[in-house]
């Protein structure tokens, strides 16, 4: 699992205050795009996030489903089964870029906070969870709870969720949502979980309202 030779990057958006950032927010694309498909929500993320800095790393390896984007981890030949392996190896990236983000901002976990869509949303869940200290937050959209069995210890569970997910979504079914929100709960964190009606494989404007909600409810200012 060689990482030392991947450097993420993506495009970036200062603290609308004009000061050093007093927050991270890092945003995680989905398979088959690139950082800037979900760095689209930067500027209305900002509107209540003055402090916040923003960040859209593009995933570390090109898409094998995608002429022109990335993935985070193949689901190609044995599907999930695969997955297991380049999720491990995705991880310890983003959680290297994570470390390298915090040191040189000046921040701790407890002034990030990850947002996810798809595949960026299992891994908004999956690194973000397990950092070492509780970040601010996790907005994980139409994503999937990786990991089946989990250990009492595994999950930072300070760290609060919010879920959001389209009831009309065919890529990823809305039962993973309810998986998801059952496990999490059953592991002691904190959910917030909401079902678009009607919505596919997306977020839709209410959905960003409540990310925006939430981030500014739970990242730490000043």
């Amino acid at each position: 699992m060689k990482t030392d030779d991947v450097m993420l990057d993506g495009p970036r958006l200062l603290p609308a205050s004009g000061q050093p950032p007093s927050s991270l927010v890092v945003l995680l694309h989905g398979l088959g795009a690139d950082g800037n498909d979900l760095f689209a929500l930067a500027p209305q993320l900002a509107k209540s996030l003055p402090g916040a800095a923003f960040v859209a790393p593009n995933a570390p390896d090109p898409s094998d489903t995608a002429p022109t984007g990335r993935q985070w981890f193949s689901f190609q030949d044995d599907g999930w089964k695969a997955a297991g392996e380049g999720v491990k190896r995705g991880a310890a990236i983003l959680d290297a870029f994570l470390d390298a983000e915090l040191a040189h901002a000046g921040l701790d976990e407890s002034r990030l906070a990850l947002v996810g869509f798809s595949q960026g949303a299992m891994m908004a869940q999956h690194v973000g969870l397990r950092r070492a200290k509780a970040c601010a937050g996790i907005a994980a959209f139409s994503g999937v709870f990786l990991r089946g069995k989990l250990q009492p210890d595994e999950l930072t569970t300070e760290t609060p969720v919010l879920l959001v997910h389209g009831d009309a979504d065919d890529v990823v079914p809305v039962a993973a949502h309810y998986d998801a929100v059952s496990r999490l709960l059953t592991a002691g964190l904190s959910v917030q979980s909401h079902i678009r009606p009607g919505l596919g494989h997306g977020i839709d404007e209410p959905g960003l309202t409540y990310c925006q909600e939430f981030l500014a409810k739970n990242i730490a200012e000043t």
